[in-house]
Protein backbone atom coordinates (compact mmCIF):
# COMPACT_ATOMS: atom_id res chain seq x y z
CA UNK A 1 0.00 0.00 0.00
CA UNK A 2 1.29 3.19 -1.31
CA UNK A 3 0.34 6.71 -0.25
CA UNK A 4 1.64 9.95 -1.81
CA UNK A 5 4.25 7.36 -3.68
CA UNK A 6 5.66 6.28 -0.41
CA UNK A 7 5.12 2.74 0.75
CA UNK A 8 3.05 2.00 4.17
CA UNK A 9 3.52 -1.33 4.45
CA UNK A 10 3.08 -4.37 2.51
CA UNK A 11 -0.01 -6.59 3.37
CA UNK A 12 -0.19 -10.35 2.90
CA UNK A 13 -3.28 -12.61 2.68
CA UNK A 14 -2.91 -15.86 4.73
CA UNK A 15 -5.54 -18.20 3.18
CA UNK A 16 -5.99 -22.17 2.33
CA UNK A 17 -6.21 -23.61 -1.26
CA UNK A 18 -9.95 -22.98 -2.90
CA UNK A 19 -10.47 -19.52 -1.10
CA UNK A 20 -13.45 -17.92 -2.10
CA UNK A 21 -12.39 -14.14 -2.82
CA UNK A 22 -16.64 -13.77 -2.71
CA UNK A 23 -17.31 -15.42 0.36
CA UNK A 24 -14.30 -14.16 2.21
CA UNK A 25 -16.19 -13.21 5.58
CA UNK A 26 -17.37 -16.59 6.11
CA UNK A 27 -14.20 -18.44 5.87
CA UNK A 28 -11.19 -18.72 7.80
CA UNK A 29 -7.34 -16.42 6.81
CA UNK A 30 -5.02 -14.21 8.47
CA UNK A 31 -4.13 -10.58 7.02
CA UNK A 32 -0.70 -9.27 8.22
CA UNK A 33 0.53 -5.77 7.86
CA UNK A 34 3.91 -5.42 7.76
CA UNK A 35 4.67 -1.54 8.28
CA UNK A 36 7.42 0.58 6.52
CA UNK A 37 6.57 3.93 9.22
CA UNK A 38 5.45 5.19 12.39
CA UNK A 39 1.98 5.42 12.41
CA UNK A 40 -0.09 6.30 15.30
CA UNK A 41 -2.39 3.24 16.55
CA UNK A 42 -5.31 5.92 16.94
CA UNK A 43 -5.04 7.11 13.16
CA UNK A 44 -5.41 3.49 11.86
CA UNK A 45 -8.35 3.19 13.91
CA UNK A 46 -10.09 5.21 12.32
CA UNK A 47 -8.67 5.62 8.90
CA UNK A 48 -9.97 2.03 9.38
CA UNK A 49 -13.58 3.29 10.17
CA UNK A 50 -13.64 5.60 6.76
CA UNK A 51 -12.66 2.68 4.63
CA UNK A 52 -15.01 0.32 6.64
CA UNK A 53 -17.88 2.98 5.01
CA UNK A 54 -16.71 2.06 1.79
CA UNK A 55 -17.68 -1.11 1.85
CA UNK A 56 -21.47 -1.03 3.61
CA UNK A 57 -23.26 1.35 5.64
CA UNK A 58 -23.53 1.00 9.58
CA UNK A 59 -24.98 2.55 12.54
CA UNK A 60 -22.83 5.71 14.54
CA UNK A 61 -23.33 3.46 17.80
CA UNK A 62 -21.64 0.67 15.59
CA UNK A 63 -18.76 3.08 14.32
CA UNK A 64 -18.10 4.12 18.22
CA UNK A 65 -17.38 0.46 19.68
CA UNK A 66 -15.64 -0.41 16.69
CA UNK A 67 -13.72 2.42 16.87
CA UNK A 68 -12.61 1.55 20.95
CA UNK A 69 -12.26 -2.01 19.69
CA UNK A 70 -9.69 -0.89 17.00
CA UNK A 71 -7.97 1.92 19.48
CA UNK A 72 -7.32 -1.41 21.72
CA UNK A 73 -6.10 -3.53 18.47
CA UNK A 74 -3.98 -1.15 16.85
CA UNK A 75 -0.99 0.25 19.21
CA UNK A 76 1.24 2.87 17.82
CA UNK A 77 3.59 1.15 15.30
CA UNK A 78 6.95 1.30 13.52
CA UNK A 79 9.04 0.59 10.89
CA UNK A 80 9.11 -3.64 10.52
CA UNK A 81 6.17 -3.93 13.08
CA UNK A 82 3.36 -6.35 11.80
CA UNK A 83 -0.62 -6.12 12.87
CA UNK A 84 -2.12 -9.60 12.10
CA UNK A 85 -5.93 -10.23 11.90
CA UNK A 86 -7.22 -13.69 12.34
CA UNK A 87 -10.80 -14.25 10.92
CA UNK A 88 -12.53 -17.20 11.98
CA UNK A 89 -15.02 -17.46 8.86
CA UNK A 90 -17.66 -17.26 11.82
CA UNK A 91 -17.18 -13.78 12.74
CA UNK A 92 -14.39 -14.24 15.51
CA UNK A 93 -11.86 -11.84 14.85
CA UNK A 94 -8.41 -11.49 16.53
CA UNK A 95 -5.95 -8.68 16.30
CA UNK A 96 -1.97 -9.02 17.37
CA UNK A 97 0.99 -7.04 16.97
CA UNK A 98 4.58 -8.10 16.18
CA UNK A 99 2.55 -12.03 17.66
CA UNK A 100 1.36 -10.44 21.15
CA UNK A 101 -2.34 -10.62 21.21
CA UNK A 102 -4.05 -6.81 21.60
CA UNK A 103 -7.71 -7.44 21.06
CA UNK A 104 -10.67 -9.90 19.83
CA UNK A 105 -14.29 -9.28 19.09
CA UNK A 106 -17.15 -12.08 18.17
CA UNK A 107 -19.19 -9.64 15.58
CA UNK A 108 -19.68 -11.25 12.07
CA UNK A 109 -20.78 -7.52 10.45
CA UNK A 110 -17.45 -5.78 11.86
CA UNK A 111 -16.00 -9.28 10.63
CA UNK A 112 -17.04 -8.73 6.87
CA UNK A 113 -16.45 -4.67 6.96
CA UNK A 114 -12.78 -4.43 8.61
CA UNK A 115 -11.67 -6.90 6.32
CA UNK A 116 -13.27 -5.54 3.02
CA UNK A 117 -11.16 -2.76 3.35
CA UNK A 118 -8.58 -5.53 1.30
CA UNK A 119 -10.83 -8.03 -0.09
CA UNK A 120 -14.57 -6.31 -0.77
CA UNK A 121 -14.66 -5.17 -4.29
CA UNK A 122 -15.74 -2.16 -2.70
CA UNK A 123 -11.71 -1.20 -1.82
CA UNK A 124 -10.16 1.83 -2.36
CA UNK A 125 -7.07 -0.13 -3.61
CA UNK A 126 -8.32 -2.61 -5.94
CA UNK A 127 -4.85 -3.02 -7.33
CA UNK A 128 -3.88 -4.50 -3.66
CA UNK A 129 -7.20 -6.63 -3.77
CA UNK A 130 -6.18 -8.22 -6.78
CA UNK A 131 -2.37 -8.93 -5.43
CA UNK A 132 -3.84 -10.23 -2.31
CA UNK A 133 -5.89 -12.62 -3.91
CA UNK A 134 -3.80 -13.52 -7.02
CA UNK A 135 -5.76 -11.82 -9.24
CA UNK A 136 -3.04 -9.46 -10.18
CA UNK A 137 -2.31 -9.14 -14.29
Amino acid sequence: MRFFGLRVYEARLWAAPGFQPERYAQQPFGLELAYDRKLEGEAIAERSIAEMRRVGPFSESQANQWLALMKQAFPDVAAQDRLLGLNDGQGDVRFFHNGQPTAQTRDAEYARLFFGIWLAPQTSAPALRDALLGLAR
